[in-house]
């Protein structure tokens, strides 16, 4: 998953009652992370040629959004809105103080005001996502998240509360005689653990209401102006987006220096100053929420959701901080060597090696290399991404102003009952983009499968977990090219291939772990990183001060690798902060997928059936459970070193044999 401006719509499944029990948002759009905003290109801009002046074949890949509306101006969207509000009267009516005995009713007609509730919004955020700006878009998604909420409020409170207040006595007797409820175990078991934390139904109902207007408004209107940011740059004006391609693509040093220098300038001033008090937004918010609802820390409602007890939470930074921190150093102190550099600047972190692959590969090449390499390993898989391209659920032209940046994807159950995935690209042709369609597409068969067997309530796994099919498919599609590459004994390519997908991963494991350490002090954290406190606000220059330190943490003292020049206002444009705690997910994600994608040899033949399962499972499993046919456990620390050294080990291990094969070392 790839940072993007706009990794959610707004209230998108936010507004049901899983995400208020979590006390944050499901994350139906899962985008990927990096250190940039996006992750699209991996061209030569030395070239000097605007992104969007290059043709790939992606900008004639556009999705077909009829299996929601015709258009904006379909009558049944108004249709589906009012019949929402009417659907949300009558569940209320029909089942409040009756959920002991009505349960299974009861939840059957809540999976219909959820999928109906998906496609009003799910269809307007897919709409946004191709133009920010659309003032017609954005006042429907308003119109209609604000008429959702209140329904929500005024008619749905009473659900959760009463469904966490049913006694274990009369559920166990449900699990035996209802197959609706017995099928949902897991939803409601899951529901439960957040009793001691909700409020009256009074309070639960206003705050419901008043969602629309909650912190997240702050990150909507922060996505907006994201979008509109315009730098000066060479003879040209660039989006965000194409500054940051420059920082992943440019194989110039000095262009990367004052590519950098430019970004950080342009973030700085009053999008700048609109960041940090969109931070201190959200940090008081969820301030409010630990002391109201009684959770020990910020953090708590996060684990809870993702269904990971904290000590494992903890574990992960403390593994990613003491052993991934240290192959990342090796990583970078090679590539410095391949660079010609002693010392790498912080604009250098991201750069292509020198004989890395260049120039454009086209869509059609991309899509066939991810498809056989999913074919490869199962072709349940490739099936069902064949299917995504010829029902036209991928939108993959790179935007130019007003389309978000990034890549994601959303998957949802339809009206007809059918579980569909749309995908999100901004596609130019590199490399690195190539992982990027295999990654989102991962995440588009795990939503199609889990959908199929577990339905609207239970398809979407945590953040946590819902990382191993997209960091799968990358992993497969990374080998087949690897493969590939040795067959033709083409070992500087390899090494360039290679390099890319350590930048990938050492961008998940250490840079969010690193974002998760500067969002804690955000929240509170002392800066020994021991002790909750309640937050401030934070001025600008403060919070340069704590990413400055958190870098220095992760990637070591001024000169040690890195020098840090310019990299003031950086953590300006990461809207992920804009949702308390989900960036570690990310790292979480990644390690576990390594851990599982090593287990393979072992299990031979057995291997894809069990990992089939696992994606079909949904949420309806915690990860110990959903781990536990592997043989694999990740409640100590050991699991995450592991991890660490199997997947991103070995990876380091490879670029310093390829590289002493062609003279350079350490």
């Amino acid at each position: 998953m790839r940072e993007s401006p706009r990794p959610t719509p707004t209230a998108l499944c936010g507004f049901f009652v899983e995400s208020r029990w979590a006390g944050g948002e499901k994350a139906y759009l899962y985008a990927r992370p990096s250190h940039a905003i996006s992750h699209i290109a991996n061209q030569k801009f030395m070239e000097k040629t605007n992104v969007n002046d290059r043709k790939s074949g992606a900008e004639e890949v556009r999705w077909d959004l009829s299996v929601f509306y015709s258009g904006l101006d379909d009558p049944g969207r108004k249709i589906d809105l009012e019949r929402y509000e009417v659907l949300a009267r009558e569940f209320k009516t029909k089942y409040r103080g009756n959920l002991s005995s009505k349960l299974g009713e009861a939840i059957a007609d809540y999976k219909t005001l959820d999928v109906l509730g998906n496609k009003i919004l799910v269809y307007l955020s897919l709409l946004q996502s191709t133009d920010t700006g659309d003032a017609r878009v954005n006042v429907e998604m308003d119109g209609a998240t604000r008429r959702i909420s209140l329904a929500n409020g005024e008619c749905l409170t009473f659900f959760e509360l009463e469904l966490v207040g049913i006694p274990v006595e009369v559920l166990e007797e449900l699990y035996k005689s209802d197959e609706v409820v017995a099928k949902h175990r897991p939803w409601i078991e899951h529901a439960r653990i957040f009793r001691p934390h909700l409020l009256s139904e009074e309070v639960e109902s206003a705050l419901e209401k008043r969602s629309p207007f909650a912190s997240s408004s702050w990150g909507d209107f922060f996505d907006e102006l994201e979008a509109d940011l315009l730098f000066d740059f060479g003879d040209k004006k660039m989006t965000l987006v194409e500054m940051l391609n420059v920082l992943d693509t440019s194989y110039d040093p000095v262009e990367r220096r004052d590519a950098i220098r430019v970004l950080s300038s342009g973030l700085g001033g009053p999008f700048a100053k609109y960041s940090a008090r969109t931070l201190s937004v959200v940090s008081g918010a969820r301030a409010l929420e630990k002391n109201e609802r009684g959770y020990k820390n910020p953090m708590e409602p996060k684990n809870m959701e993702n269904r990971v007890p904290t000590e494992v939470v903890d574990a992960l930074h403390r593994a990613v901080e003491e052993t991934a921190v240290l192959l990342a150093k090796r990583w970078y102190r090679l590539k410095a060597a391949h660079l010609g550099q002693g010392t790498l600047r912080w604009s250098d972190r991201n750069a292509p090696l020198p004989f890395s692959r260049a120039g454009m590969i086209p869509f059609d090449e991309a899509t066939k290399t991810v498809v056989s390499a999913y074919e490869r390993f199962s072709p349940t898989l490739a099936e069902i991404i064949q299917k995504m391209f010829s029902e036209k659920r991928i939108d993959a032209p790179a935007g130019g102003r007003g389309r978000a940046g990034g890549a994601y994807n959303c998957s949802l159950i339809l009206s007809d009952g059918s579980a569909a995935s749309f995908t999100f690209l901004n596609y130019l042709g590199s490399e690195r983009d190539v992982m990027t369609l295999a990654h989102e597409l991962g995440h588009g068969v795990h939503g199609v499968l889990a959908g199929e067997h577990q339905g609207a309530l239970m398809q979407h796994a945590p953040i946590v977990y819902a990382e191993t099919a997209s960091v799968f498919g990358e992993m497969i599609t990374f080998n087949f090219l690897r493969e590939k590459l040795l067959a033709e004994g083409k070992k500087e390519e390899l090494l360039g291939l290679v390099s890319g997908k350590l930048t990938d991963a050492l961008n998940t494991m250490v840079r969010q772990i690193g974002f998760s350490r500067f969002e804690q002090r955000i929240h509170g954290m002392d800066a020994g990183l021991k002790n909750w406190e309640e937050p401030r606000r934070l001025s600008v220059d403060e919070l340069n001060r704590i990413f400055r330190d958190v870098l220095c943490r992760f990637y070591g003292e001024e000169g040690e690798v890195f020098t840090y020049e310019n990299v003031e206002n950086l953590w300006a444009y990461v809207s992920h902060f804009h949702r308390p705690f989900y960036v570690y997910g990310y790292a979480f994600g990644e390690i576990l997928t390594q851990s599982l994608y090593a287990e393979q040899e072992r299990l031979g033949d057995r291997f894809e059936p069990l990992y089939l399962d696992l994606l079909r499972a949904g949420s309806s499993k915690g990860v110990i459970e959903l781990l536990a046919p592997f043989g694999i456990d990740p409640r100590d620390q050991s699991f995450w070193t592991r991890g660490i050294e199997v997947g991103l080990g070995r990876m380091v291990k490879d670029a310093e044999e390829l590289s002493r094969d062609m003279g350079v070392s350490l």
